[in-house]
Formats: structure tokens, C-alpha cells, sequence
């Protein structure tokens, strides 16, 4: 066994409220939410309400229902979250993201109709593995839970896409993926591996064992500072519209 048994470094005690915030995944949904914002803010015109809804549909749909999907299949995080309770919150949460992007639409833009059923279709095909996993894998999760967000974000408050907003969205990919690339590793070792062995020996004729820690640590401690790197871009650009 690892010697923090632990499915993420964020996971709480199984048990109670606890559960519920292991399942949102905190760093990560916050890292994701700040795609939508870097979006909007480097939208011509920053609209505060239309943010504030996106970033919403956002939280229930990949925050909520995403991860209660995930959970669903095989229990990653060894909650204690009922079946019952996590379709209950999955659908719940989902369609209440689609109700919020559906209004938006209507009151906005039509276009973002578009959006909404891709990203209707994206929550439910990764998380359940749908069409036998074609659509679950490394550069679907990068697309969409990066890039995506940005252009939603983005085409939410501008109405439009422009190079700006595709420069973006290609960052947003590129750094899921980064993500996605580090925490692979990590997952491995703290949901799968029953030991790790082994020495590392230097040219000098140093040695240093080999364990959990040290195929975890370095990760996500990538992982940490990437994700407060994406949400300090995410402040700057949007505090930039509260002085102009």
C-alpha cells in the first residue's frame, strides 16, 4: 500500500459532508471554471450577469455532474455517496446547467444553443465512456474541459469568435493536457498500486529509495502550481474590465 492511501491529495475522509467535497474535485473544478473567465475577459466587453451564469452552468455541469458521473463508474474517490444520490445529483446538476445556458441563449445570442448541446453531449459521452470510450480519452478531456470552456466563455459575452479567443482556447487545451498528462501518473499510483520499490543510484554512488512519494510529489506539486497559475490569468483578465 501507498503511504498516503489517499485517491487524490485533495480527498477528504470518507464519510458525511466530506464526501461531497472530495467529489467536486475543488482544485480542478476551480481550474476549469477560470477557462470561462479568461474567455469572457478577454471578451471586447466583459458582461458581469452573463459571466456570472456561465460560470454557473459551468459548476453544475463539470463541477457536479461530471464527477458524479465519474464516481458512478468504479468509485475512484471511494466515496460513500449512494448510487441513487449521485444519478439524483448528475442529472440534476446537468439539467440544470442546460436550463441555464438554454435561457441565456434565448435572451442573447441563439448561437450559444450550439454550445449548449455540445457541451450537453461532451458531459455525459466522457464520463460514462459512451461509443466505447471514443470519446474519453487524453485530447477529448483537453478540448473539453479547456478549450471549450474558453470559447464558451467567450463567445458568451462577445457574440462572437475572434483569433484572440481561438489563441485561448489552444492554451486552455495545451495546459488541460498538461494536466491530464501529470495526473495520470498520480492516479495510478494512488488508486492502483499496492507497492512501489526500488533505489535510484547516482554517478556518485549515492542511493535513494524509490516509493509512492516519489512517483507523487513533484506531479502534484505541478499540478498545484499550474492550477493557481490558470486562476491568477483568469483574475487578471477579468479585473481588467472593472478599470476600464
Amino acid at each position: 500500500m501507498t503511504e498516503d492511501a489517499r485517491p487524490a491529495f485533495y480527498a477528504l475522509t470518507p464519510g458525511g459532508w466530506r464526501d461531497y467535497v472530495t467529489l467536486l474535485h475543488p482544485p480542478y473544478t476551480l481550474w476549469h471554471l477560470s477557462y470561462v473567465a479568461v474567455g469572457a475577459g478577454l471578451a471586447p466587453r466583459l458582461d458581469w450577469a452573463v459571466l456570472g451564469l456561465t460560470v454557473a452552468a459551468f459548476l453544475l455541469a463539470l463541477g457536479i455532474g461530471a464527477h458524479a458521473l465519474d464516481e458512478l463508474q468504479g468509485r475512484p474517490l471511494r466515496t460513500r455517496i449512494g448510487g441513487g444520490t449521485l444519478v439524483a445529483l448528475a442529472v440534476g446538476s446537468i439539467g440544470g446547467a442546460i436550463a441555464i445556458g438554454v435561457a441565456v441563449a434565448v435572451a442573447r445570442d441563439l448561437w450559444l444553443l450550439g454550445f449548449v448541446a455540445c457541451g450537453g453531449f461532451l458531459v455525459v459521452a466522457y464520463n460514462l465512456e459512451l461509443f466505447s470510450g471514443r470519446f474519453h480519452g487524453d485530447w477529448w478531456f483537453a478540448t473539453s474541459w479547456g478549450g471549450f470552456p474558453t470559447l464558451t466563455g467567450y463567445f458568451a459575452c462577445a457574440e462572437r469568435i475572434r483569433a484572440d479567443a481561438v489563441a485561448a482556447a489552444l492554451f486552455a487545451t495545451f495546459s488541460s493536457l498538461a494536466q491530464r498528462h501529470l495526473s495520470t501518473q498520480v492516479r495510478t499510483v494512488r488508486r492502483r498500486a499496492e507497492s512501489v520499490t526500488g533505489t535510484i543510484r547516482f554517478a556518485d554512488g549515492a542511493e535513494e529509495p524509490i516509493d509512492a512519494s516519489t512517483l507523487t510529489r513533484a506531479p502534484e506539486l505541478a499540478l498545484k502550481a499550474l492550477a493557481a497559475a490558470v486562476v491568477a490569468l483568469a483574475l487578471a483578465l477579468v479585473l481588467r474590465h472593472v478599470w476600464e
